[in-house]
């Protein structure tokens, strides 16, 4: 059983039969959880195999897209179109091939969001930010590293970053605001003694108590 990450307090619930059923049966990721439980550190497990290059692309996809959407309706669907739209993973593994050194640097962060944005290169349909930031969190985030680390930026997050993160309000971001909320994370949690994804998940959990 996966423990939950520091700042964790839940793991997304998931109907796995229903993703299953949805989904190309080569693009499920190996000993990814059944009891429909997704916790962070299994989406983790999932981006280390694809690293080690024991799990390809898609299944890496998959397993982001399935705690990223967790259990809204139309997840499923939208997954399989991004998916379908790159049958090979070639453009995903395009996207992805600098994320892979032990610590990404500013640079290899900064091309693979810009190919994530272009469509001549790794753009898939059903794929902004909001989720590709979540690829490029669990393949290239180096825990106990600190300093700048690849952090989800989605509509929750910014609707919460002060204004001194430099994310504007729209969803459709451009690198250097996703830079500037990675460089902000990174002082915050130094100034707190934490991991920079303690940060953003602090973040979240304000958003999530102010609409409730």
């Amino acid at each position: 059983m996966q423990r939950p990450l520091p700042g964790e307090q839940a793991p997304v619930i998931v109907n796995v039969d229903r993703w299953r059923a949805g989904l190309p049966p080569d693009a499920w990721p190996d000993n990814f959880p059944i009891s429909g439980d997704v916790w962070r550190r299994d989406v983790f497990a999932v981006a280390d195999a694809y690293r080690a290059g024991s799990a390809s692309a898609r299944q890496l996809l998959t397993a982001v897209l399935i705690w990223g959407y967790g259990p809204i309706g139309y997840g499923p669907w939208r997954a399989a179109r991004s998916l379908g739209a790159d049958p090979d993973g070639k453009r995903l593994a395009y996207a992805l091939e600098e994320m892979s050194a032990s610590a990404p640097d500013e640079d290899a962060l900064r091309t693979a969001y810009r190919r994530f944005r272009d469509p001549n290169q790794a753009r898939l349909p059903w794929l902004g930010p909001g989720l590709f930031t979540k690829v490029l969190y669990f393949v290239g985030y180096r825990r106990g590293v600190g300093g700048v680390q690849p952090l989800i930026l989605d509509r929750v997050v910014a609707s919460r970053l002060p204004v001194e993160a430099g994310v504007g309000r729209q969803s459709d971001w451009l690198s250097e605001e996703w830079l500037a909320y990675l460089r902000w994370a990174a002082e915050q949690a130094q100034a707190r003694g934490v991991e920079p994804d303690e940060v953003e998940m602090a973040i979240g959990r304000e958003a999530e108590a102010a609409t409730t």
